[in-house]
């Protein structure tokens, strides 16, 4: 491709970040796709250095590691998209699976208990598992786009990391609090948080290099850095532009 051509392009993708590219399509598959998962396999629990762990632990980190990368080169009124979009994606997830619960199964089917038990979520655990990914989500992208402007986009280590304590922080204590206030002892309710937040939060550490490699191609390949000055950052705004 003509190099000038390839620039106008990236110009005209800078001032118009609602025409969507293929990598930004990507990266919001992966983001939901993540969240989906890590959502079905939390119906099981594992045993990790003693401390007993949702298993979706394994996988839902990836969805606040594509969310840092999403903000940081895409920005924060395109992140507020996404989030909303994978809680309507996990929303029809849920409506499909308790569907599927009620209809009366054939009868020679002998799945039914086990489709209850490994797929019937319980409401209170669910209203927590939506009201705890929207808080922290949420908080993690408006941490990131703040310290983006106030770092001058140095030190993207620093946004990652920090919106992560603070969004996985929020995500373990609303999540614990409201699944299981009443039904466990607030000791082992407060190790839960804690435990939850340690892992998730060392498994975007872990991540850091990886995050810098996707954030500097992504930015490279779409011609984008965004900073968010000027923008809305109410997470209830999801309309075109900020």
């Amino acid at each position: 491709m003509n190099p000038e051509v390839k620039m106008m392009d990236k110009v005209e993708a800078a001032n118009h970040p609602t025409r969507y590219s293929y990598s930004f399509l990507i990266i919001v598959a992966l983001f939901i796709t993540s969240l989906m998962t890590a959502n079905i396999m939390s119906v099981k629990l594992i045993k990790i250095l003693g401390m007993v762990l949702p298993a979706g632990i394994i996988i839902f980190p990836i969805s606040y590691i594509i969310g840092d990368v999403l903000t940081e080169v895409y920005g924060y009124a395109q992140a507020r998209k996404v989030i909303w979009l994978g809680f309507f994606c996990n929303l029809i997830l849920v409506i499909a699976l308790w569907v599927g619960k009620v209809i009366p199964p054939a009868p020679f089917w002998e799945g039914q208990a086990a489709y209850e038990r490994i797929l019937g979520y319980a409401p209170r655990l669910l209203a927590a598992s939506f009201l705890a990914y929207l808080v922290g989500e949420f908080f993690n992208a408006y941490i990131l786009a703040k310290m983006k402007i106030a770092t001058e986009g140095r030190w993207l280590w620093t946004r990652t990391l920090g919106s992560t304590l603070v969004g996985q922080g929020l995500d373990s204590l609303v999540f614990i609090t409201l699944a299981f206030v009443g039904t466990i002892p607030l000791k082992a309710l407060a190790v839960a948080v804690f435990a939850q937040w340690i892992i998730k939060s060392a498994y975007e550490a872990a991540a850091t290099p990886l995050t810098y490699i996707s954030v500097n191609f992504l930015k490279r390949h779409e011609g984008l850095d965004v900073y968010d000055h000027g923008t809305r950052f109410t997470p209830f705004l999801i309309r075109k532009g900020h």
